[in-house]
């Protein structure tokens, strides 16, 4: 599945949360969508899956452009996952899990097996299931929010921010159990992040944003050597350890 945002823009008063943008989302890749808070790059990932429409520019999947009433297959082709995971209070995990499960009448046997699936996929432990949210440690609450995101298959994954709330021991493990997620099946993946280390150790490909604004993409590696813009190096710079030891972690 490849999405793309041509000339994109999407305005909010008189500013502009993305400016004219051009980004190609290719089938398969991780890209992180990288910049500092107010620079576009949550707008980007609400655009794709049509919670807002542009006000300028075309977006267009697998080539042909999104119209209003390829919005509903579109987001079952999606699995998007919000900050804080955004689960439900009065359902279990589970239930929060199969929750499209219920809605599109699936077996119960069936449902069953996916939740299996996805709970030794995410690490989540089984008996943790019964729990509600509240009873949840971070970590589990956003590990439930993936398999709640991965439950139909979709063909793309949006994380908006996935880590930002952990403390820093548990954002480590989940950093690393979601790369190992990411590599295990060939789906389109997009992350959004304020961490330069988060994003140089997860993705594939990086788009760095500042005003709404494009400023480079590219592998992170070429962000680093060669920088399109003094703000490259600034805010790369921001993340230095945290770079370096995505960079060993890929060697």
């Amino acid at each position: 599945m490849e999405l793309r945002l041509a000339n994109v823009t999407k305005r909010y008063g008189t500013g502009a949360a993305v400016d004219g943008i051009d980004l190609t989302f290719a089938s398969g890749r991780t890209t992180a969508l990288l910049g500092p808070s107010g620079c576009g790059k949550s707008t980007v990932l609400r655009l794709l899956v049509a919670l807002v429409s542009p006000d300028a520019g075309e977006i267009t999947i697998d080539g042909r452009p999104l119209a209003a009433e390829d919005i509903e297959a579109l987001r079952r082709r999606v699995g998007y996952v919000i900050q804080d995971g955004g689960l439900f209070p009065h359902l279990t995990a589970a239930e929060n899990v199969t929750l499209m499960a219920r809605h599109l009448r699936w077996d119960p046997a069936r449902a069953a097996k996916r939740l299996d699936e996805l709970a030794a996929l995410t690490r989540f432990p089984t008996d943790a299931l019964a729990r509600y949210p509240n009873e949840l440690s971070g970590g589990q609450v956003q590990r439930v929010a993936i398999m709640r995101a991965l439950l139909l298959d979709p063909e793309m994954l949006l994380l908006d921010e996935p880590l930002s709330a952990l403390d820093p021991l548990v954002r480590t493990e989940l950093r690393d159990d979601l790369r190992a997620i990411f590599r295990s099946f060939a789906k389109t993946v997009i992350v959004v992040t304020h961490d330069v280390g988060e994003a140089a150790h997860l993705a594939d490909v990086v788009v760095l944003m500042r005003a709404g604004r494009v400023v480079q993409q590219g592998p992170m590696a070429t962000l680093a050597s060669a920088p399109a813009d003094p703000f490259v190096t600034a805010f790369l710079a921001t993340g230095n350890g945290g770079l370096a030891a995505a960079a060993e972690t890929r060697r």
